[in-house]
């Protein structure tokens, strides 16, 4: 918090000597908090908006602190775009701080019905924040996302709505790929070696799971108690992968496919992405085409 102050009040004390810089761009300006905010942006509005990223590629989306130009940038923009969970507290004071209302603002969270995270026994409940990783919730977020677009941009409404139109069938073919691959599957539980943020794509496609920590746990080292029940389930399946995330060091899920003979392999649920995969312009669809691979070879094929 004592960040935030300290950047807002830079803000005020360079806010006049930036102001009008915004004025001279005539494109729209749009501010996402990370990947798949920014990708479903790109995705929708092209060049037509002046598109911006807060989170670094390659960086922890968890302990993310704005700078005080990222303060300034969703001070200026047109749209600001984020999550809406636990992990986006600070814009919420943030927006609060800043209010303008000419601004439209987006919270994914407010797009899709929301599932519980798991917790502890006897914590309060919280909802899950990691809504884009079920292709049909991106396909949701797609829509909104587009109708705010049209909103802050008029003129462009018809190159809006094409290019959401066009998307929409992307998301479409590859939600009926994980579904063909979920209903020729040998099996129906993934192993993972790592955090699950992937509540809502495992929900969507009927998939149980085993994994080391539940949602965006905090924990770095799972108990003696948890590595046994991974070790135990995935030989139980026989599973040929254990999986672990994208950014991850994959640790634990060499540890545990050690002792069952699988592989390891990344899974990915587009928090981030590597600089060099920014760079190369990777996208969501190209992660999630990856991961219908993936879930092909962890779940196997039933015999004839």
């Amino acid at each position: 918090m004592k960040k935030l102050i300290c950047a807002l009040l830079a803000l005020c004390l360079t806010a006049g000597l930036l102001g009008g810089a915004l004025a001279e761009d005539e494109k729209p300006s749009v501010v996402t908090a990370i990947y798949p905010q920014y990708d479903f942006a790109r995705a929708i509005a092209g060049d037509r908006v002046s598109l911006k990223m807060l989170l670094k590629p390659g960086a922890e989306v968890h302990t993310y602190e704005p700078a005080p130009q990222d303060i300034m940038a969703i001070d200026g923009c047109d749209l600001f775009v984020y999550g809406g969970g636990e992990s986006d507290q600070w814009a919420e004071g943030l927006l609060a701080a800043t209010g303008h209302e000419d601004r439209r603002v987006l919270a994914l969270m407010d797009c899709v019905p929301l599932l519980e995270e798991e917790g502890e026994d006897g914590e309060e409940a919280e909802y899950d924040e990691h809504v884009w990783t079920s292709p049909k919730n991106a396909m949701l977020i797609v829509q909104a996302l587009c109708d705010a677009l049209c909103d802050i941009d008029p003129a462009g409404e018809e190159t809006y709505r094409a290019n959401t139109a066009a998307y929409l069938e992307e998301l479409t073919r590859l939600d009926e790929a994980f579904r063909a691959v979920v209903a020729s599957g040998e099996r129906d539980t993934i192993i993972f070696g790592d955090r699950f943020p992937l509540l809502y794509f495992a929900h969507e496609y009927g998939l149980n799971y085993l994994a080391a920590f539940p949602g965006c746990s905090t924990e770095t080292e799972p108990s003696a108690a948890t590595m046994t029940e991974l070790i135990r389930g995935a030989a139980k399946i026989k599973a040929p992968l254990v999986l672990y995330l994208e950014l991850s060091n994959g640790a634990i899920a060499r540890a545990v496919a050690e002792q069952t003979g699988a592989d390891t392999h990344v899974f990915y649920a587009c928090h981030n992405l590597t600089q060099d995969d920014f760079e190369a312009g990777k996208t969501y669809l190209d992660f999630m085409w990856e991961n219908v691979d993936t879930l092909r070879e962890a779940l196997g094929e039933k015999a004839d």
